[in-house]
């Protein structure tokens, strides 16, 4: 995997939504939507190509956080509206937009970790993109595990540890918003008044 810069990367930010956001039991839910914001500000201050994607919005799910639209006012237009397709890279629209963007190192970050996220970032793995999946943007509906790929392992049902290897393989990509914030900022230095509050 090539180091992750602004050039090569792209943001994906899924369901970060008014209503998704209450399924966060196990950190703040209002850390992790500061948290969401923070990457979309980050994306935006470095020009990373970012995509924004939401399911149901018009349901108990409602809009994305409407910091977003206001951050990346281009990217919530075009944002991808599923109907309902928790694995948003299974979604045809939300891949290809991905795929797009001609980056091939991608940071996600999906509102639930055991669902929004890990889905995605197992499948973008599979088919050969860098994977960085921002842990603290996201929350469980349970307790915070303390090592996240052998909880998300321990999370599945016996029959479903097949994906236990693919899991594993992300195990180095797993970050926090500050990790790969610091890892971007290696080629960038912005005045203090561009950065704000990150």
């Amino acid at each position: 995997m090539q180091p992750f810069t602004p050039r090569n990367t792209a943001l994906l930010l899924i369901d970060h939504q008014v209503g998704t956001m209450q399924l966060i039991r196990n950190i703040d839910r209002n850390l992790a939507a500061k948290q969401a914001v923070d990457l979309a500000k980050m994306a935006k201050i470095l020009g990373i190509p970012t995509i924004l994607t939401a399911s149901q919005e018009d349901r108990a799910q409602d809009p994305l956080l409407p910091e977003l639209s206001s951050i990346l006012p281009d990217a919530y237009a075009a944002r991808i509206k599923r109907p309902g397709v928790v694995n948003a890279w299974a979604y045809p629209a939300f891949k290809a937009a991905v795929v797009a963007t001609g980056k091939k190192n991608l940071i996600m970050a999906g509102v639930t970790t055991d669902v929004c996220l890990i889905f995605p970032a197992i499948d973008a793995a599979k088919e050969g993109f860098g994977v960085q999946a921002v842990i603290d943007t996201s929350g469980w509906q349970e307790q915070l595990f303390l090592n996240a790929p052998q909880a998300l392992a321990g999370k599945r049902a016996p029959e479903q540890n097949q994906d236990r290897q693919r899991i594993e393989k992300l195990e180095q990509k797993i970050r926090q918003k500050d990790e790969v914030l610091a890892e971007l900022m290696v080629e960038h230095v912005a005045p203090k008044e561009e950065l704000g509050e990150l």
